[in-house]
């Protein structure tokens, strides 16, 4: 490799100097330096980075309480794995360094660069007291290629021919949890509301990769950032049956307040279908918005999209 793995991408774009082996070696390494000016080169990258956000669902999933009135019983506990096939639309920067960009993604351009999401919830009651927890975790990667490029003139060295190609990879991992508690304050057998309060922590970490390729000389050059920050909430939860088997449930909070985001917001609805005492269904709609932006990152985006979920009670 003409490029040492670990440099950071800021070198490679400033065409700062650089130690070399070979006298062959620093043509192609000035070349790829004056191709990628700083904003070219990172908003290249960035505009690779949209699709791990498509995932980031937050809001607690949960779905229905039961055939069972809820007065019944002192204790429940139920987990439900779900889908949320959400579309992307926002502005991000991701890298301190880098340009703020337009980013709109639907569902199906981030299922393309999927390679593994994971998304659970669990909700659980003791009397008065209920729990919610909603853990996120998603895996993308997205690549994009320029080229071939013109001709360059390096100062010192002189003519590099035209056709040399730039190939950008960004691998992209979103860990997402919201822990929420509360207690409820309606409970009867025709309506249940819980009051909640918590937090919702949020973890993003970029690699991004530059390959660059100009005759038989091939080289690349890595770099890798991450950041995150906790947002407090407050929130409301309501549950409407209608008949034995089917109900209806609202969830919405709000929260960051300039201690983690400027501000968050989300909202849940779903109608639910009861198929036995253990196992229900669920399908609905959530949005959630999100406005972070400090120490050079910019994270203001918006996530909304139809929601499948299967509920197994305890």
């Amino acid at each position: 490799m003409l490029f040492r793995s670990g440099k950071k991408l800021q070198d490679l774009v400033n065409g700062r100097n650089q130690a070399y082996h070979t006298p062959q070696e620093r043509p192609f390494v000035a070349g790829i330096g004056e191709v990628l000016s700083p904003w070219y080169a990172v908003v290249l990258a960035l505009s690779l980075c949209g699709a791990h956000s498509a995932y980031g669902a937050d809001t607690a999933l949960n779905l229905a309480e039961g055939q069972v009135p809820v007065d019944s019983q002192n204790w429940a506990l139920q987990v439900t794995p779900y889908l949320w096939a959400a579309g992307l639309d926002g502005r991000i920067s991701p890298f301190q360094r880098g340009p703020t960009i337009g980013v709109e993604k639907s569902f199906s351009d981030v299922m393309d660069d999927l390679n593994f999401g994971g998304f659970i919830n669990i909700w659980g009651r003791y009397d008065g007291f209920v729990f919610s927890g909603d853990i996120m975790y998603v895996d993308t990667t997205d690549g994009h290629g320029v080229g071939p490029l013109p001709a360059l003139t390096i100062p010192g060295v002189g003519v590099i021919p035209p056709g040399g190609n730039i190939d950008a990879k960004v691998d992209t991992r979103q860990f997402t949890a919201t822990m929420m508690g509360g207690y409820r304050v309606v409970d009867t057998s025709q309506f249940t509301l819980d009051a909640l309060g918590g937090a919702r922590f949020w973890y993003i970490s970029n690699d991004v990769t530059l390959t660059g390729s100009i005759g038989g000389l091939r080289g690349s050059v890595n770099h890798d950032e991450s950041f995150g920050w906790v947002d407090p909430l407050v929130g409301l939860r309501a549950f409407l049956p209608i008949t034995e088997k089917l109900s209806v449930q609202a969830q919405a909070d709000i929260g960051g307040f300039g201690a983690g985001s400027d501000l968050t917001w989300s909202a849940l609805a779903t109608v639910n279908y009861v198929f036995s005492d253990r196992l229900s269904a669920s399908v609905g709609y959530k949005v959630l918005d999100v406005d972070y932006k400090r120490g050079g990152h910019v994270y203001d985006t918006r996530l909304s999209g139809p929601v499948l979920g299967l509920t197994y009670r305890f």
